[in-house]
Order: C-alpha cells, then sequence, then structure tokens
C-alpha cells in the first residue's frame, strides 16, 4: 500500500531547484550591489570642521598642494597639519566659531580628528607621487573637488577601475604642470602629442605593481 503520493518524488528536485535559484540570487544581488560603484561612491562623511573645498579650491583658486604638500613626492596625499590651516587663518577669521576646533588644535597640538574620505585596502600600494609625475590629474580620480562643499568619493577605488586606467591611460594624461588645476581642458597642442606622451608610460598592469 502506498502511504505517500508519487508527487513527492519530485520534490528533492524542487527544492534542488529553489535553493539553486536562491543562491543565485544571493550570488547576483552581492555582485551587483556590494561593490566599490556601490558602496564606496557617494561616500561623504561628516568632518569636525566645515571646510569647504568649493570656496577654497573653488572660489579662492588655492592649489590642492599648499594643503597636501608632500603629494609630488609622497605615496601619501597627507592630510594637512593644523599650522598649514593656521597659515592664514591665524589673521583671516581669527574669531570664527567654526573654526574653533582649528584654533584648540593649534594650541593644545592635538590633531583634528579628520575623517579620511578615500580609503585604499591594505593589501594594496598606491602611490600619488608616481601618478602625478606621469602627468594624472588629481581630477581623474577625485572629480572636481573644486565645486565640492564637503569631499565624497565619485569613482570606485578598485582593482578594475585601476586596471581600466593602466590599460588606456590615455584619456587621463596631462601636461604635468595642470595635474592640480582642475578646470584644465585639453587644446589641440595637447591632444596631438597625447598619445605619445601616454605610450611612454608603461603603467605595470601585473600583481606586484600594486600588491607588495
Amino acid at each position: 500500500m502506498q502511504i505517500f503520493p508519487r508527487e513527492l518524488n519530485y520534490l528533492p528536485l524542487a527544492l534542488a531547484v529553489v535553493a539553486g535559484g536562491l543562491g543565485a540570487g544571493v550570488f547576483i544581488l552581492f555582485w551587483v550591489y556590494f561593490t566599490p560603484p556601490n558602496l564606496q561612491v557617494g561616500y561623504t562623511p561628516k568632518q569636525p570642521v566645515e571646510y569647504s573645498h568649493r570656496l577654497h579650491a573653488g572660489e579662492l583658486g588655492m592649489d590642492c598642494r599648499y594643503c597636501h604638500s608632500q603629494v609630488e613626492r609622497s605615496h601619501e596625499a597627507m592630510v594637512p597639519p593644523t599650522q598649514t590651516c593656521m597659515g592664514c587663518h591665524s589673521v583671516v577669521r581669527t574669531e570664527s566659531e567654526k573654526l574653533g576646533l582649528i584654533r584648540e588644535s593649534w594650541e593644545t597640538d592635538d590633531a583634528v580628528p579628520w575623517v579620511r574620505v578615500h580609503q585604499i585596502p591594505d593589501h594594496a600600494f598606491f602611490d600619488h607621487s608616481a601618478h602625478l609625475n606621469a602627468g594624472v590629474g588629481c581630477a581623474s580620480c577625485h572629480g572636481r573637488i573644486d565645486q565640492m562643499e564637503v569631499v565624497g568619493v565619485v569613482e570606485p577605488i578598485a582593482m578594475q577601475w585601476c586596471l581600466d586606467c593602466h590599460r588606456n591611460p590615455e584619456p587621463h594624461i596631462r601636461p604635468k604642470s595642470e595635474v592640480t588645476n582642475m578646470k584644465w581642458e585639453a587644446d589641440d597642442a595637447w591632444l596631438a602629442q597625447r598619445a605619445a606622451v601616454a605610450a611612454a608610460l608603461n603603467p605595470p598592469m601585473n600583481c606586484s605593481g600594486c600588491h607588495r
């Protein structure tokens, strides 16, 4: 006598199909959404001091290297010390409430707890000086900083994104004198020589280039 209906024979197959579908769905979810373009791009942390890049780099036209003074010689852009801020604000807006933490840092010698915006994984090595000396403009990675009130991530700082540039650096190359010029646009004279300049760079595409 048959106790269970014959249709139950298909139950293991149905469960396998459902499990496979769920697994594929979870995989696609992580593949599409849990990637640098979705997790990193748009990250705009609130800083302890309301520093406006739109004002300083945009309206006042301050060069990136005034605050990030070691960027052409160091692998890090480096957060400017309080001394750099006070170079101007010891005489400009000296009583501003927004600069209270800056003045406190200056008096106590305690660093301002700036929040890092762009974070490279510990297993990857990135050299700012190498890229600037190759002619890669700041805007290629950081976007139009001079138009940002608060700096945020505009590009996915991920291996595929880096490799795309290493494979074809030409669109990101500019004269070295213009690497920090946010408003620079390529003219005909530069376009005529850019391909040759880019071809001479030969950026690394092997693992040891970034993983050391």
